[in-house]
């Protein structure tokens, strides 16, 4: 069994994924969708948990990549960034989505060493437009030796692979889209629907 493979398996099993159809959900972002990949249920179980960051480790050793500290994108990858930085032992700091407005202004919270190599830890990879935001506020403030990006997953829209290659910076995930669906126990009419969504999330309309 590949990595993506086993990923996608820990996805479903602790029911991180989820589809609904009628009535589809709605994304922070506005979009509506089928299909909802909540990795921030992750942390709470306990094997989960392993497989992840031990994923997380597989990657960063095939990937050759080395590094001086970690960062974890608020929300759904604060906890695994910290655990993975501790398993490194490692430097730790998160991103928020945006600036505060009060006390020091910051939106990397933490105490990294100006011009560090930052690998940092996204827990999904949708539009990547909070992907952008984080990796924006890291080059501001810490460093632009950012080593890449590193997501559980990824919906595989052509619009974040897009927004990533633009932004310049390498990215990798541990499973993706096509290997989730691979394995959901859905109706082929169910897998349509999904397919013909991820095709253009942005315009997709649940009553065509």
């Amino acid at each position: 069994m590949t990595l993506a493979q086993k990923i996608a398996r820990v996805l479903l099993d602790t029911k991180a994924v989820k589809i609904s159809t009628d009535p589809p959900f709605e994304w922070t972002s506005g979009i509506k969708s089928p299909i909802y990949c909540d990795n921030r249920i992750l942390p709470s179980h306990i094997e989960a948990r392993d497989a992840i960051i031990n994923g997380f480790l597989e990657k960063i050793k095939a990937e050759n990549l080395t590094f001086d500290a970690v960062a974890g994108v608020s929300t759904g990858a604060i906890a695994f960034g910290a655990l993975l930085a501790d398993r490194l032992k490692k430097p730790y700091a998160y991103i928020r989505p945006k600036e505060r407005n009060h006390g020091a202004g910051k939106q990397v919270e933490g105490d990294l060493p100006k011009g560090c190599r930052v690998l940092i830890i996204e827990d999904l990879f949708s539009t990547a437009e909070s992907s952008l935001a984080a990796l924006k506020a890291m080059r501001k403030e810490v460093t632009e030796d950012i080593v890449g990006i590193m997501a559980i997953s990824t919906y595989q829209f052509s619009m974040a692979e897009k927004n990533l290659a633009e932004a310049n910076v390498n990215w990798w995930t541990l499973t993706n889209f096509s290997e989730i669906i691979k394995l959901l126990e859905i109706t082929d009419d169910e897998k349509s629907v999904i397919l013909k969504f991820a095709e253009n999330p942005k315009e997709w309309n649940p009553h065509y």
